[in-house]
């Protein structure tokens, strides 16, 4: 046990924190440390049903001591599967305008960067789209980047408080769909505590050279008397970016957005509402695309509400539930097979997800403690398409129930068990395609189709603690996941991404087997985040290269020059890789430290044939120096990858890249009652600084497209 600073016990068992609640009024007299707040908090979502008594991302402990720190490597060890935190001061300095770019260079996760800047999907261990669950506060975002990597994800990062990548057994809480992780922008949109002072935020801003691009955002939360609220808002726009030798043409982007909540908060819970906006409007450069002068305009609303009750008695501490709904709309415009510019495509997706959960109180048994939730969760999503597009009208619902427990016994040692099972249909227009894709003279057989699936999963592992703050973790998995509505229906051009996308209506069931081993260490001199993992797959769903090329009808196909054939096929496969970050302080400089630090991950992927996995990102290696003393933070680091050449049929070789980055940024605290802020940040960050030719081995723009060149970023952060 320890107490946390306000005096609330906190009981620590490696997935569930649970924390008393303290009443709006006496959180309007705490310090802005610890200002009140009742909700579940996913630092990191790091355990599936884990709560605490969150701070504000500002607040100190919103991150291990260490990682606030070093400002490199948070490192969580109180999780059975290892969790990626991208803090606020990160985010801060880094500016990412996509969760792609500000993932790209941790370990184990990379990104689509089909259009940079704009488009650009993580990828997490080789695997993205349908298996790449994003949510935002707790609910799918609601877009459909899923759908085509040239869509954007409607989520702006720059007024995230964090951002979570959740792996392993954690994720049976949102669902099969996220068989390869889940990527979780969190903030308060939906407030959860009263400022201590009645008012705090955050504004920053900053321009970078190798676009001309300008980025502004803002966030406030206030409270008094029970009423918390919150709003922010952004704004990015940037040139077309500067490249080795040039510029890449038809990349320049734009966006904006922002979002009010409100809450009630009492003695026992809080229960709240937000509403957000996002549009923007993208280009997306290299090949047909360039020529064709395409952009997309992606436009989304959504609502989302949450709340939280802790019952006095019972069998259950802790209720809450999260609910929302989205309705996402873009158009691809450019120039058509006529020459006239218009609107090419349209996509349309209206989503609603709720998920309730219950966490029962601590059941003490003779083997140890046992604490675990229960939830159900369900969903609706309506996707549809229009003109020059691939995918009919189509409907997919999902009704889950999913379960974790963990026994403590003593001694550092914990057990944890969970289970999910879904209940998932899909209807559409399926088509009948000939055997080998190719014109025979005779119609396409369209048809309705429904199919449904029932999806199980089951995960089990233990997490031991070993002297000198050491952790380790094993667990073993398995999940099903049922095809999505595009992998079944697909059924012609997709110009944006110059492909002709082709279902497969009789797609089974894919199931994975995970085995993972992992040894972390968070505090001391030296942190380390170190996992192994082997999955191997039974109809491993993917998209296959046919060799054959169409226009834009199918009549077109094999004989036609614009769009690559893809089908979506089934086969199984064997994943497995590794990813490593350390971090280790050598010598005091000031009130501060300065060390060493350095990362590695690669993962293999591979058919039952011998063939490779489609788009696999490469084998890295990285490592630099960094300082933090006397309110300065500076950093060094160079993060290498490998040529790659472990490539399936039609793919390319990549060749190898050096990205070269440095910072230096300078904190200094404030008298709010003088400045009318906390702290001021300033800094500048160097990217790309040999001005390499950078190309994405896992982008289907590779052969296409450079990512950017140098790039300097000056930066300013102010929090009140």
């Amino acid at each position: 046990m320890r107490r946390g600073r306000s005096g609330r016990m906190l009981l620590v068992t490696g997935a569930v924190l649970t924390a008393g609640t303290v009443p709006a009024a006496q959180a309007q007299e705490t310090t802005k440390q610890e200002a009140t707040t009742l909700e579940e908090i996913s630092v990191t979502s790091v355990s599936p049903i884990q709560t605490r008594a969150a701070a504000p991302a500002s607040a100190p402990d919103a991150l291990p001591p260490t990682a606030r720190a070093a400002e490199v490597l948070p490192v969580v060890t109180n999780t059975f599967s290892p969790v990626t935190v991208i803090p606020q001061d990160r985010i801060a300095r880094d500016q990412p305008r996509t969760l792609g770019d500000a993932l790209f260079d941790r370990p184990g996760i990379s990104s689509s960067t089909y259009a940079p800047g704009a488009a650009s999907r993580p990828i997490i261990r080789g695997l993205d789209n349908a298996r790449v669950r994003i949510q935002e506060n707790g609910i799918v975002n609601g877009g459909v980047s899923d759908l085509g990597e040239d869509h954007a994800v409607p989520v702006n990062p720059l007024n995230a408080s964090r951002i979570e990548v959740i792996r392993g057994p954690a994720t049976l809480r949102y669902g099969s769909g996220a068989i390869g992780g889940v990527v979780s922008a969190e903030n308060n949109q939906v407030p959860t505590f009263i400022p201590a002072r009645g008012v705090t935020g955050q504004v920053t801003t900053g321009y970078t050279t190798v676009d001309n691009g300008r980025t502004g955002a803002a966030s406030v939360d206030a409270g008094a008397n029970g009423i918390a609220v919150h709003a922010d808002g952004f704004k990015t726009a940037t040139d077309s970016y500067a490249i080795p030798g040039g510029i890449q043409r038809n990349s320049a982007t734009e966006s904006q957005g922002g979002s009010f909540g409100i809450s009630a908060i009492g003695d026992r819970g809080f229960v709240g509402v937000a509403f957000s906006h996002y549009d923007a409007l993208y280009q997306i450069p290299g090949g047909e695309a360039e020529e064709a002068r395409t952009r997309l305009t992606p436009n989304q609303d959504r609502l989302l509400a949450r709340g939280e009750y802790r019952p006095l008695n019972g069998p259950f501490e802790v209720l809450r539930f999260w609910a929302g709904g989205s309705v996402y709309r873009h158009e691809e415009i450019g120039i058509g097979e006529n020459g006239i510019e218009g609107t090419q495509a349209i996509f349309k997706n209206r989503e609603v997800e709720a998920r309730f959960e219950a966490q029962h109180v601590p059941v003490f048994t003779a083997l140890g403690t046992l604490t675990g939730a229960v939830g159900v969760q369900t969903g609706r999503r309506v996707l549809n398409s229009q003109l020059e597009s691939f995918l009919p009208k189509t409907e997919s619902r999902s009704l889950a129930g999913y379960w974790f427990e963990e026994l403590a016994v003593g001694h550092g040692l914990r057990f944890q068990a969970a289970a999910r099972i879904e209940g998932d249909r899909l209807n559409s227009t399926a088509t009948l395609f000939p055997g080998d894709y190719l014109p025979d003279g005779n119609d396409l057989i369209h048809y309705p189709l429904t199919r449904r699936f029932a999806p199980k999963s089951a995960s089990i592992g233990a997490l031991q603690d070993l002297p000198y703050g050491f952790v380790a973790s094993v667990n073993g998995s398995y999940v099903e996941r049922a095809p999505t509505g595009y992998e079944l229906f697909s059924q012609g051009p997709h110009d944006a991404t110059a492909t002709f996308e082709i279902g497969d209506p009789t797609l089974r069931l894919e199931r994975a087997r995970t085995v993972e081993i992992s040894l972390r260490r968070a505090e001391g001199p030296l942190r380390l985040d170190a996992t192994g993992y082997y999955t191997r797959y039974t109809g491993f769903i993917y998209k296959r290269d046919t060799g054959n090329r169409c226009d834009d009808d199918f009549a077109s196909c094999g004989t036609g020059d614009e769009l690559r054939q893809i089908v979506y096929s089934q086969a199984n496969a064997t994943f497995y890789g590794a990813e490593i970050g350390a971090q280790l302080d050598l010598f005091a400089v000031g009130d501060g430290w300065a060390g060493l630090e350095a990362q590695y991950d690669f993962v293999r992927a591979q058919f039952d044939d011998g063939s490779y996995v489609p788009r696999i990102p490469p084998h890295r290696l990285g490592g630099g120096a960094f300082v933090r003393a006397n309110g300065w933070f500076a950093r060094v680091n160079l993060l290498h990858a490998f040529d790659h050449t472990e490539i399936a049929p039609f793919e390319t070789t990549t060749p190898g890249w050096n990205d070269l980055r440095a910072e230096v940024a300078y904190t200094q605290a404030l008298d709010p009652a003088v400045y009318g802020a906390t702290e001021v940040t300033l800094g500048l960050q160097g990217r790309n600084l040999l001005d390499d030719d950078i190309r994405n081995s896992a982008s289907f723009k590779k052969d296409e497209i450079l990512l950017p060149g140098r790039n300097v970023r000056l930066f300013l952060t102010a929090r009140f």
